[in-house]
């Protein structure tokens, strides 16, 4: 049964935040805002945690195309090739931010991203993901949380996502309504951008 935390943005309480961390390093699953949608994230270094993720997304692990969240871009060099400047500069004045870079991978990728080409980065402008991974010590991965309805295509009210997700997730943080426009994904494998979804950013 999944547990709910408040957690707001403007004053996120620390013994709430910790007990995120334990679950996360623990092999659970969570339920998180962003500037976008509510997410489902786990610990990338569990590969169990990640196998559970993509049972709850009907994919095989190996054909999963999870996004890596970040806190800042000091974590690219773990899982990217080297990068050229311009785009460095070019992902600075785009994250924190509703945007998911698409990036060549390097091959010290955490074991369930093993032999993917490419990798997609996400920095959220929203403290309670970047807090959750500044206090984990590494990114997390994530996948966006789709609704069942035709029209609204993303969960928006946290309550009703615990409701849906009370079996398949440790934990649900609600921190209010969240947004139902999913982010941008940007491809910039080739080093000029290309918008392979567009969202709630704009290039």
């Amino acid at each position: 049964m999944a547990k709910i935390l408040k957690i707001y943005p403007d004053n996120p309480q620390e013994n709430l935040v910790n007990e995120v961390i334990k679950t996360l390093n623990n092999g659970g699953l969570i339920i998180y805002p962003s500037d976008t949608i509510y997410a489902l994230g786990c610990n990338i270094f569990d590969i169990k945690a990640m196998e559970k993720l993509a049972q709850m997304k009907k994919l095989k692990l190996e054909k999963s195309k999870f996004s890596i969240i970040c806190n800042d871009l000091s974590h690219l060099s773990d899982f990217t090739r080297p990068i050229d400047t311009s785009v460095f500069r070019f992902l600075k004045s785009h994250l924190p931010g509703p945007f998911t870079f698409i990036l060549e991978a390097n091959k010290s990728l955490p074991l369930a991203y093993k032999g993917h080409k490419t990798i997609g980065i996400r920095v959220p402008d929203h403290p309670i993901p970047q807090l959750i991974v500044e206090k984990l010590g590494h990114p997390i991965a994530s996948t966006s949380i789709h609704d069942d309805d035709e029209i609204i295509e993303y969960s928006t009210d946290p309550e009703l996502i615990a409701e849906k997700y009370d079996h398949l997730v440790d934990i649900v943080i609600d921190s209010g309504y969240g947004d139902n426009v999913a982010s941008t994904i940007v491809d910039l494998t080739s080093g000029e951008p290309e918008i392979i979804r567009q969202g709630k950013g704009i290039i």
